[in-house]
């Protein structure tokens, strides 16, 4: 157990986990840093055996990822004068690398390597269902700000005051058209004088 505690403590594991690609992986300088041997060792041992190694195991990065990544994270700026490109290995590339190399360390690293690869993936789970539940709230609480316009829209209406009524005129009063009649009026003779 104090073995166990030891190795966890002094190497972070889950720091070492990148996304790549859209993959979570970890960089070969990493593992062979995990894994207690050199890098070079790593890759040589990858390269003998590269039929255990498919794509979806392993990738190379290329020179404008190497380069952004040089650029984001300060504990890869030994990488930045480097001529080679560094290796990124998905999480069964790394468990593989641990049973080609077949040194004790290795296999216990392996070990912690799946457990931080678990482990991420649960909080990107999580992540992904906090931002659905999020995106949800949104939608409730604009939906609702609707309804609450509407009521304090009805409440400012009622506090108004009302428009005075219209009276009604007293007496009598016909509402009826004009009626159209037809009637000729005479001409009257035009008295002249004279």
């Amino acid at each position: 157990m104090g073995s166990e505690y030891a190795l966890t403590s002094a190497v972070p594991v889950s720091d070492c986990i990148l996304v790549i690609r859209s993959q979570k992986v970890i960089l070969d300088a990493d593992l062979a840093r995990l894994y207690g041997v050199p890098t070079r060792r790593l890759n040589e041992q990858v390269k003998r055996n590269i039929a255990r190694f498919p794509p979806d195991f392993i990738f190379q990065l290329t020179s404008q990822e190497k380069n952004e990544l040089v650029a984001n994270c300060d504990r890869f700026r030994r990488l930045k004068h480097s001529t080679s490109l560094p290796h990124a290995f998905t999480e069964h590339g790394a468990i593989m690398a641990a049973s080609v190399l077949n040194t004790p360390r290795a296999i216990q690293c392996s070990v912690f390597v799946v457990r931080a690869f678990v482990e991420l993936r649960d909080t990107m789970a999580a992540h992904r269902k906090l931002a659905t539940k999020l995106t949800a709230l949104e939608q409730r609480l604009d939906r609702h700000d609707g309804e609450i316009q509407a009521i304090l829209d009805a409440i400012r209406q009622l506090m108004a005051p009302p428009e005075p009524p219209q009276r009604k005129k007293i007496g009598f009063g016909v509402h009826e058209a004009p009626g159209i009649y037809r009637v000729r009026r005479r001409r009257r003779p035009s008295h002249q004088n004279g």
